[in-house]
């Protein structure tokens, strides 16, 4: 006989399990990104071409089962968007920097598509945001020339991108299966993207961190991640939000050798200490 709190404690292992996957796919993402672009295996057209290929060919089986969930028009254009952007930026960020910004930015656009759509503002939030907004000024302070603010101001464009595709996904009825098809539209948009690309052919290399960004930091992760937050509190759906770029810069430290400096610390704790005020409930 099987005890009911046996049966909530394997609920309770199943939904940490889920967290943490889905927490290391969103900052593996950063990872691959940058260790495919920043050594400059692959270009970022490329790169953002295989990734939505290879999530598409994962999710296929969701968008196939069951009665379909039609794929929203403005839902793929957030992701498509977001996904070349986030290639575009990460040819010059680090991992760390690019979480950090990229996190700051869709909790920024999630709370300003609430406002928009009646949702009250409070002062705490505002304060967050702003906090958050000069921990990404912090960033660029150090960064002063050229490319490397271009690549800031693609990572936020990723961001809010994102966020949009967060707002937006919130209207799906299965939203594995809308997502499924939201990647096979972006991909067919996408395909093209490569021609945009100055440098050499991509190398092997490039190409298989860009299948593993897209089929399982990508596909993969959304759908652990979908599974997961309908069981979850907002506190503990804003507590991974902030784990993801912390586990991204560390391990970029660790296995990409990106140094963990003062400016970046300090960066990180006025973007992580602003979205955490955003999170806290009235």
């Amino acid at each position: 006989m099987i005890e009911p709190g046996g049966s909530a404690a394997r609920v309770r292992g199943t939904t940490v399990v889920l967290v943490a996957l889905a927490i290391l796919a969103f900052a593996g993402n950063s990872l691959l990104a940058r260790a495919a672009l920043g050594t400059g295996q692959i270009g970022w057209g490329s790169f953002t071409a295989i990734r939505l290929a290879a999530g598409a060919a994962i999710l296929l089986p969701w968008l196939l089962r069951g009665p379909r969930e039609r794929p929203s028009g403005r839902g793929a254009l957030a992701l498509l968007v977001y996904c070349g952007a986030f290639s575009f930026a990460y040819v010059r960020l680090n991992a760390a920097t690019g979480a950090m910004v990229l996190f700051a930015a869709v909790q920024a656009t999630i709370l300003v598509a609430g406002a928009l759509s009646g949702n009250r503002v409070r002062a705490i939030d505002l304060a967050g945001v702003a906090m958050a907004m000069t921990g990404v000024v912090v960033l660029i302070g150090g960064r002063a020339e050229a490319g490397p603010v271009l690549a800031m101001l693609g990572m936020v464009v990723a961001g809010i991108a994102w966020g949009l595709y967060s707002v937006l996904g919130r209207s799906a009825a299965d939203p594995a299966r809308r997502t499924a098809g939201n990647f096979l539209v972006a991909a067919l948009v996408a395909a093209p993207l490569p021609l945009l690309d100055a440098g050499p052919a991509p190398a092997f290399g490039g190409v298989a961190l860009a299948i593993a960004s897209g089929a399982f930091a990508s596909g993969l992760g959304y759908v652990a991640w979908y599974r997961v937050v309908p069981r979850l509190p907002h506190a503990t759906v804003g507590a991974a939000q902030l784990a993801t770029p912390v586990v991204a810069a560390l391990a970029a430290a660790v296995l990409l050798g990106e140094p963990l400096t003062v400016r970046l610390a300090v960066a990180a704790a006025l973007i992580l200490g602003g979205i955490a005020a955003t999170l806290r409930r009235a």
